[in-house]
């Protein structure tokens, strides 16, 4: 029984696949923790290009942050969250205190995610094991980044009800932005 030409080449053809796989399967929860942070991400930038500036001042009652100021907020939580997973120094930048244009927040933003994606890009598994303090906890790496994904999705749910009030339709209520559920033949629609 002679084969070793059709499973050499199998090998040949085989191995480089495997080994990409392997690749992005040595950090599983590193990585899952960049896709979720990567969707935060451009859901949140989405949300800060689409407000009109002349809404950034808008405020549904006097004892909330303005858009502007969750925007502002943002920035200023993701070098929080990213410097303490990294162990750099927080800038401690105060852009919601200091920051008032749409252009400004929204460059801020962007800066404050650039400052991120570093420390996604880098994390392993083995090193988001390792502690930091975190509000005087010893807390995972892995643990500050995901609760910066939690936060981020805490205040888009802001900016949901800001966009909402103003008649604005938020990012991921865009058509095409969520896939439509499987739906057995004969269910009915779900209203939009």
């Amino acid at each position: 029984m002679r084969k070793p030409l059709p499973i050499v080449l199998l090998c040949v053809l085989v191995l480089p696949a495997f080994s990409q796989e392997k690749q992005s399967s040595e950090n599983p929860f590193s990585t899952v923790n960049k896709r979720g942070y990567e969707r935060t991400k451009g859901i949140l930038l989405r949300s800060a290009e689409k407000m009109p500036e002349e809404n950034y001042t808008f405020k549904p009652v006097d004892s909330v942050r303005t858009y502007g100021q969750i925007i502002g907020h943002l920035a200023d939580a993701q070098y929080l969250f990213c410097s303490t997973a990294s162990g750099e120094k927080n800038p401690d930048l105060k852009i919601e205190k200091t920051k008032t244009s749409k252009a400004d927040l929204v460059a801020a933003l962007k800066e404050g995610f650039a400052f991120c994606d570093k420390v996604y890009d880098e994390m392993t598994d083995a090193a988001a094991t390792q502690t930091a303090k975190f509000f005087g906890n010893d807390v995972p790496k892995f643990a500050v980044l995901s609760i910066n994904i939690g936060h981020n999705m805490e205040h888009y749910g802001n900016l949901v009800t800001y966009m909402r009030i103003k008649g604005i339709v938020p990012p991921t209520s865009e058509q095409g932005q969520m896939p439509a559920p499987k739906q057995d033949k004969g269910e009915a629609q779900p209203k939009k």
